[in-house]
């Protein structure tokens, strides 16, 4: 059964995603702390991890964007088919895939690793890429997806959700409805309620 949600219903998901090789990382404290977040712009991913990266030879596969900027070549083709998107970390930076790719709109998927709840970068990255960058396509948010955050994934412009393994993608989606009326603008209505509502 499938863990993917997109148009308000749960589908098939026809794209690979393609991971880098797990490497050993250095414990970081800081006050006496472990700090589970990187740095956003920290150059997190060691070039012998890009060369080793495996990449299917055939089907729909989105990439790290390391493995894009450096491997792009051997992409290119598979691209102009629609067979090749990109994902971002939460520490890399949009303005370093826009930098690269004026058209961002040549991807068919642009895909953002969650990997912790508790950071929220994710979602600034999501709005940007709809509201600074016009990014019009599928844009999935996939790794900790758990149910009670898909509204707010939506409104920030995310529109296909990988619903971690272990979660029901039938609950997570019917959280996608569980407010009626938001408050605040957003990528999804950009006008707050007090200029939606005539109190006239």
């Amino acid at each position: 059964m499938s863990n993917l949600i997109r148009n308000n219903a749960i589908v098939p998901d026809e794209w690979t995603v393609v991971t880098l090789p797990v490497v050993e990382e250095a414990v970081r404290k800081q006050a006496g702390k472990v700090v589970l977040f990187k740095l956003t712009g920290e150059g997190a991913v060691t070039p012998q991890q890009v060369a080793d990266t495996q990449i299917p030879a055939s089907g729909k596969i989105i990439v790290p964007l390391t493995v894009w900027l450096a491997r792009k070549s051997e992409l290119t083709d598979r691209l102009a088919k629609g067979e090749v998107g990109v994902w971002l970390a939460p520490h890399e930076t949009v303005e370093t895939l826009a930098d690269a790719e004026p058209d961002l709109n040549q991807f068919p998927i642009i895909g953002i690793h969650h990997e912790r709840h508790a950071d929220g970068r994710p979602y600034s990255m999501a709005f940007l890429l709809r509201t600074r960058y016009g990014f019009k396509n599928e844009l999935r948010v996939f790794g900790d997806v758990l149910q009670d955050h898909l509204f707010f994934y939506k409104r920030c412009g995310f529109d296909s959700y990988l619903v971690r393994a272990d979660r029901s993608a039938e609950d997570a989606l019917a959280s996608l409805n569980v407010f009626s009326t938001p408050y605040q603008g957003s990528v999804d209505e950009n006008r707050p309620v007090w200029r939606r509502v005539n109190r006239g």
